[in-house]
């Protein structure tokens, strides 16, 4: 159940950054299931390992590295689901930003 109600929390999220950011565009309901799997699947698995990997650039840059791998994991997800594009990377830095901050909120108050 905890399960589904982050799924929700992670889609209703991906709406709201569309209705923020010029050039994050979402299909329908369906891309924007697929495209919340996918990304709880890329942020579980291979954020991880990417990280690990770029620690000792992360250092040196005082974490904006981890920000720039975000950044690229959301972009390429535009790039596998049907439904859910990203004009370009200038707009996958805004729209990293707000998803993580609007996800981050929506966490926040369904953990309350």
């Amino acid at each position: 159940m905890k399960l589904l109600i982050r799924l929700a929390i992670n889609v209703f999220a991906l709406f709201i950054v569309t209705k923020i950011v010029p050039g994050f565009i979402l299909a329908d309901l369906t891309s924007a299931v697929v495209a919340a799997v996918v990304i709880g699947v890329v942020n579980t698995f291979i954020r991880p390992i990417l990280q690990l990997i770029a620690l000792p650039v992360t250092i040196l840059t005082f974490g904006l590295a981890a920000v720039f791998i975000n950044v690229a994991l959301l972009y390429l997800t535009s790039m596998v689901v049907p439904g859910f594009e990203i004009a370009n990377f200038a707009t996958a830095i805004l729209a990293s930003i707000v998803l993580s901050l609007v996800s981050w909120f929506l966490n926040k108050l369904a953990s309350e």
